[in-house]
């Protein structure tokens, strides 16, 4: 398991900045901050497609 962190990520929670790292489990991408180890998951993919078209999405980060 490769854990990468994601420069200048704020954690939602704490609200710290670069504690945020990135990791890929069987095909689920898991992002945990560090300093307070909240977690947030991508989603599932019955609900990625839930979303209402008039929603924007800014980015997706893909990792190498």
């Amino acid at each position: 398991m490769k854990k990468r962190f994601i420069a200048g990520a704020t954690c939602p929670k704490c609200k710290a900045i670069d504690t945020m790292a990135l990791t890929k489990e069987n095909s689920v991408e898991t992002v945990t901050c560090v300093n307070c180890g909240d977690q947030m998951a991508q989603p599932e993919e019955h609900v990625a497609q839930g979303v209402r078209p008039k929603e924007q999405v800014i980015g997706i980060f893909k990792p190498d």
